[in-house]
């Protein structure tokens, strides 16, 4: 349990430093941060606290969904806009082409990274995660168009609300599958094998 919760807590505070990382490139951020930027830019809010509210709301609708939260899906709705708004505030703002685009490279290879450590936890999905999940189970529909729903949804909310949407968004779309199914089987948390005791006959 002690090192599932250094993963879990090392992939969230990961996952929000990757997040701060695209936001500076400014060249396109993943589907639900679109939305949340766009909200952020309409409210005047942080980012951080966007994610952080969007994560609150999205765990009201596993309750119709029946999904049941984990210390995981808990920590993952507050600490990575924690993070996200910390790390913003400490990084700078990068000038040159060249170092938006490392900025962007890094932010999603880290996300995946960050996503493969605090799924492989096993301690609950994050909120988004467990709408898919949940609906998914629900509707009987594959993961595929489910997923693909949600995200075209939320993409398409946020651009309009004034996220940002680029080459980031699609460098997102087409690298993280890849990254954090090759990632996984790296970091998935396996049940230690328990072997009955052995007695002998009498």
């Amino acid at each position: 349990m002690t090192r599932r919760l250094i993963q879990l807590f090392a992939g969230l505070l990961l996952y929000g430093f990757s997040m701060a990382l695209l936001v500076e490139a400014g060249l396109g951020l993943d589907p639900w941060d679109v939305l949340h930027q766009g909200i952020a830019e309409r409210t005047g809010l942080t980012i951080g606290t966007v994610v952080i509210a969007v994560g609150a709301l999205v765990l009201l609708l596993w309750i119709p969904l029946r999904q049941k939260p984990g210390i995981g899906t808990v920590a993952n709705a507050i600490v990575i806009g924690l993070v996200a708004d910390a790390s913003i505030w400490l990084l700078p703002a990068p000038d040159p082409m060249a170092a938006r685009i490392a900025f962007m490279v890094a932010g999603v290879v880290l996300n995946a990274v960050a996503t493969a450590a605090y799924i492989g936890a096993r301690l609950g999905p994050g909120p988004r995660d467990g709408l898919m999940t949940g609906l998914v189970r629900r509707t009987g529909r594959s993961v595929r168009v489910v997923r693909t729903s949600i995200e075209v949804t939320v993409l398409a909310s946020g651009w309009l609300l004034g996220g940002t949407v680029g080459v980031g968004t699609v460098a997102y779309a087409l690298a993280i599958g890849p990254l954090v199914h090759a990632l996984l089987p790296k970091l998935q948390v396996r049940e230690p094998i328990r072997v009955a005791p052995v007695t002998s006959a009498s």
